[in-house]
């Protein structure tokens, strides 16, 4: 599973976007992989409207029902427009835990898939009892570095898959902070993860294609 978060980089917004989108949907052809992308709120509809193979997903969204609650994301607003899943609890999106359980519940109703982000091995454990689809463990020291956990930090990888497997063996685990190669990807398969979470490496790439073949060839 690579699953690649946009955030706010206008090198992947609208039309550059959908090259990347493009570029994605190449790579799951020739090397059979999943792929996760996660655009600009105001993107979903247009990616997800062009997406054959790679899933749509929001950056976040807010326990919250229909009502007046300006600049919340409606989770119903983010299933219309396309989205399948959304990410949660990013270290740049914080909810606190209670949130967290009710963001997971209204996602499981309305059959949306959840990336669920912790900052450590045991925070991991801990909310791997909410059910994610995903659980995803960023070192917020190392996200944007260029750094990789799998190198840096390969026992944060080990001690997650051990604990949060003795919690909830149904939940995938991803890794992510410094992700930058399939060398990388590679090693943290090795680990045991399932997956990777990444961002800049991608969305800063001046060719997403071979960017992303690159990472691709950790799935190997």
């Amino acid at each position: 599973m690579l699953a690649i978060n946009l955030k706010s980089y206008k090198e992947t917004i609208g039309s550059n976007g959908l090259k990347l989108l493009e570029a994605s949907e190449k790579i799951i052809e020739e090397y059979n992989i999943d792929i996760i992308l996660a655009p600009q709120y105001t993107d979903i509809y247009i990616f997800s409207s062009n997406s054959k193979r790679v899933r749509i997903y929001a950056q976040h969204m807010d326990p919250i029902q229909s009502g007046a609650y300006t600049g919340h994301i409606l989770p119903e607003a983010i299933k219309e427009a396309g989205a399948v899943g959304t990410i949660i609890n990013h270290s740049e999106k914080k909810l606190n835990v209670e949130d967290i359980e009710k963001v997971i519940n209204i996602a499981k109703n309305l059959n949306l898939e959840t990336i669920l982000c912790a900052n450590n091995s045991v925070v991991a454990a801990a909310l791997s009892k909410f059910e994610p689809t995903y659980i995803a463990v960023e070192p917020p020291e190392l996200i944007g570095t260029g750094i990789p956990v799998s190198k840096a930090k390969p026992e944060i990888i080990e001690n997650t898959v051990n604990m949060v497997r003795d919690i909830n063996k149904k939940v995938k685990i991803l890794v992510g902070a410094g992700i930058n190669s399939g060398d990388d990807i590679k090693k943290a398969l090795e680990l045991g993860a399932n997956g990777v979470l990444l961002a800049s490496a991608v969305t800063k790439s001046s060719n997403f294609y071979e960017k992303l073949k690159n990472l691709a060839e950790g799935f190997k």
